[in-house]
């Protein structure tokens, strides 16, 4: 079932797909508001949420809680 980003928390872990694409990731902080800095769970490097929306939500966004 799909989440709302503005009920990511800080701390928790999520799964996003997008056009194609999934990513687990954990939400590391928030330094602004709808800004959410994470940390990726395969590969562990961290970058913005917006970076992997920057192009737009597919027909099967998705994002769910782990």
């Amino acid at each position: 079932m799909a989440i709302s980003i503005d009920n990511l928390r800080k701390g928790k872990k999520y799964k996003l797909t997008n056009h194609g694409e999934t990513f687990e990731f954990q939400v590391l902080e928030m330094p602004t508001e709808n800004e959410y800095r994470v940390k990726d769970l395969l590969t562990l490097d961290t970058f913005l949420l917006h970076d992997l929306l920057k192009y737009g939500r597919g027909k099967d966004f998705d994002l769910e809680e782990l």
